[in-house]
């Protein structure tokens, strides 16, 4: 289990403060993550990568010459906000435009990809190459729609490397694709971790039983099968990978050279590790492949997780010559870089002090937003007193963090609401706000989706008016045009969105037909709650949860559950909009 935390909310922040403090030789903090504590002396392209923390030595940790120029870093397992994303790129970039790499997950590929447009706004070229490596998340057919996990590594590896050489962003993104194209990994697990102040891990395993295809937030295996010996694991790695849809190149493995990564993912010790490594080792040779760099360590790690995992990255001359140059991070280092060459990094000037000056508002719509700070308070303490059990049904299929990613979203929601409508806001500015700290403290898909969600009711409310029934009814209308756009997800994918049409669409109706709207709001609640419920019905096809299938059947989606029990709060504290 995770021992050692102040307040669970605070662990990220914590450890982040407490890793740049030690590792200042190479990174310097920046708000949603750290950059390089160094420059090159020429312009270069800059890699940045990122996700969840509870992965160390990913992210942060492989920030330096070499390697990577920044990581985003999130809370416990969910990804960093696009804010926090976009403010990592910006410091990160040295001039030739940004790399940004990660594991294809749906919450970094929406932060992230907000983050890569708003850069891209400011005419710097801004590229993404996601690492789907993960040989039991999705069939060789399906290789994009696979996860990250350690094979994140050597991706980030190459493209550094190209980065480093002076290639131009045409040529790194090639060779990062090239890296990814050619690197799969598996992984499995012995027990489930523990997110810190949690009381129980994320997933479990039957003494004597291993879990097959786990994933490195805490998603439980796709499969479980007993417990094999060091050299029975070594064999089912090397079989797996070595299968004929799994090799990418057209004449078999023979002959080949390879990276192997033997990781592990928290408590399995190293003396373990090489046990196991010592019979990759051996089959692999003689299946008649050259290991020509082997690591056996940490490398992607998931807390206390106790799993392994074997990533293969199959070499051409190009990409060995990039995997043997220099590097120097806090967590990773080979050859020698010449730091002597490397100036101090270029730090921008803080933005002038004081807080901005806001939109003019309406009287009637700074009521309004006086009233959404009471809407959001009462969701913070609904959401608190929920967490545990919006944590336990996530964890069923997923990962085990919405919970407290909700109830980290709305505190931080709700602290942003009461500062700006305490200044003069109006509903808009009010809503937009809490849609910024939602996004930035929650992270992950859901401080995505809800960050859209506020926006959206705010575009309509606006603060220069007295906004009507009808402006929510749009907005909600909009929220669901929003989301669906955004995330991709419809009705019945087992999402937020199962629960969201509903509630838009029965209190547009309800209103229409005359309905008063504090009556339109409850009938609307209540067909959220019950299709909110009904998901437990319905296989996932988005989100982590898709991977596992059927485990899901019979829980219902935690996303559309916290939404029901908002929509809920909306009606007992928000009695009327216009």
């Amino acid at each position: 289990m995770t021992r050692l935390w102040n307040a669970p909310d605070d662990f990220p922040d914590e450890m982040l403060a407490g890793f740049t403090a030690a590792s200042g030789r190479w990174v310097r903090q920046v708000p949603g993550g750290v950059v390089r504590s160094t420059r090159d002396p020429r312009p270069t392209v800059s890699v940045v990568v990122g996700g969840g923390s509870g992965h160390y030595p990913a992210f942060a940790g492989l920030v330096g010459p070499g390697l990577a120029h920044g990581a985003a870093v999130g809370n416990p397992f969910s990804s960093p906000s696009a804010r926090q994303v976009e403010s990592v790129a910006r410091a990160a970039d040295q001039g030739r435009g940004v790399l940004m790499c990660y594991g294809n997950y749906a919450g970094d590929v929406l932060h992230f990809g907000e983050a890569e447009a708003a850069v891209r706004a400011d005419g710097i070229d801004c590229r993404t190459v996601r690492v789907t490596d993960d040989i039991f998340s999705a069939p060789a057919g399906r290789a994009e729609q696979r996860r990250g996990i350690a094979g994140d590594f050597t991706v980030f590896k190459i493209a550094g490397a190209a980065a480093a050489a002076g290639h131009d962003m045409d040529t790194v993104e090639a060779l990062a694709r090239r890296a990814n194209a050619r690197t799969r990994s598996m992984g499995v697990a012995f027990s489930g971790c523990r997110l810190p102040g949690a009381t129980e891990p994320l997933f479990t395993v039957p003494e004597g039983r291993m879990a097959i295809g786990l994933g490195i937030h805490g998603e439980p295996g796709i499969a479980e099968v007993d417990m094999p010996t060091a050299d029975g694991l070594a064999e089912l790695f090397v079989e797996r990978l070595l299968s004929a849809e799994e090799v990418p190149l057209p004449d078999g493995p023979r002959g080949a050279r390879v990276v192997a990564l033997l990781n592990g993912l928290g408590s399995v010790k190293y003396e373990e590790l090489y046990v196991v490594y010592r019979r990759v080792a051996e089959l692999l040779d003689a299946a008649g492949v050259t290991v020509a760099d082997p690591h056996v360590g940490e490398y992607c790690t998931s807390f206390d997780m106790a799993g392994v995992s074997l990533t293969l990255l199959w070499l051409d001359g190009e990409l060995e010559r990039l995997w043997s140059a220099p590097a120097d991070t806090p967590a990773f280092r080979t050859g020698s870089v010449d730091t002597s060459l490397l100036l101090p990094a270029q730090i921008a000037p803080d933005a002038e002090s004081g807080s901005e000056p806001l939109p003019e508002s309406s009287r009637a719509s700074r009521r309004l937003a006086a009233r959404i700070v009471t809407t959001l308070d009462a969701s913070h303490a609904a959401i608190d007193a929920a967490a545990e059990e919006l944590g336990r049904i996530d964890a069923v299929a997923g990962d085990g963090d919405h919970g407290v990613g909700m109830r980290r979203g709305t505190r931080a929601a709700a602290r942003a609401a009461t500062e700006v409508a305490a200044r003069g806001a109006g509903a808009l500015t009010t809503l937009h706000a809490a849609a910024d700290a939602w996004s930035d403290k929650a992270g992950g898909t859901s401080g995505a989706i809800w960050a859209v969600i506020l926006r959206a009711v705010g575009r309509e409310l606006g603060d220069d008016r007295e906004p009507t029934r009808e402006d929510l009814v749009r907005g909600l209308n909009r929220a669901v045009e929003d989301v669906t756009s955004y995330g991709k997800a419809a009705v019945g994918d087992k999402t937020l969105v199962d629960a969201l049409v509903p509630l838009a669409d029965t209190f547009a109706a309800a209103v229409g037909a005359g309905t008063d709207p504090t009556a339109a709001w409850s009938q609307a609640a209540a067909a959220a709650e019950t299709a909110a419920q009904a998901t437990a019905d319905l296989l996932p096809h988005r989100g982590r949860a898709r991977t596992h299938g059927e485990r899901s059947l019979g829980t219902p989606d935690p996303g559309a559950v916290s939404l029901a029990a908002l929509a809920r709060v909306v009606e007992q504290s928000f009695s009327t909009v216009g």
